[in-house]
């Protein structure tokens, strides 16, 4: 299902079908370095991954991680799209472009189409950012997206520490 469109890209619902781009993606070596080994190392593993992540989250929620497509040829580029963590009081931005399409744009067009729906489509009071403090790129971009740094920490069973970041949205006046 088609969640949002930009001028070059679609972001849409994930599917099981999905499973070997998503595979590929979550064992990416900077996938790796930036967010960390999922454990997903077959198909039957990224397929099971996207029903009990994306697609259960968007069942209960009414958002998730979307499947960030290049309208001209369907080309599946990367994710970008909402999460709820336990670990974040409030929901958060989390994108990720497959490396051969970095440098084109891709991921601050979908991350702006995604805060722009999280402020005016589903009303959240603010977006939270997490990422590696050596991200640089993934750093800049959600600055460049408005958001504003907190603190770093270490959350539960991470071995690493995270940058948080958070932007809060204005109150629109309801008549």
């Amino acid at each position: 299902m088609k969640i949002l469109e930009t001028s070059r890209l679609r972001l849409r619902t994930m599917q099981p079908d999905d499973a070997p781009f998503y595979l590929e993606l979550v064992n990416d070596p900077s996938w790796l370095e930036n967010i960390g080994d999922k454990g997903i190392r077959t198909v039957e593993q990224a397929r099971s991954a996207i029903l009990s992540g994306p697609m259960m989250l968007q069942r209960r929620l009414g958002y998730s991680l979307y499947l960030v497509e290049r309208k001209e040829d369907g080309a599946a580029l990367g994710l970008c799209g909402l999460i709820l963590r336990d670990t974040l009081p409030g929901t958060d931005i989390g994108y990720a472009i497959a490396p051969r399409y970095w440098g084109q744009g891709y991921a601050y067009e979908a991350a702006a189409a995604v805060v722009d729906h999280a402020r005016t489509t589903l009303a959240l009071p603010r977006l939270y950012g997490i990422t590696n403090p050596a991200n640089a790129p993934s750093i800049a971009l959600l600055q460049k997206l408005g958001l504003r740094f907190l603190h770093r920490t270490r959350f539960p069973l991470e071995e690493r520490d995270t940058n948080v970041y958070c932007l809060e949205f204005p109150r629109q006046n309801i008549s």
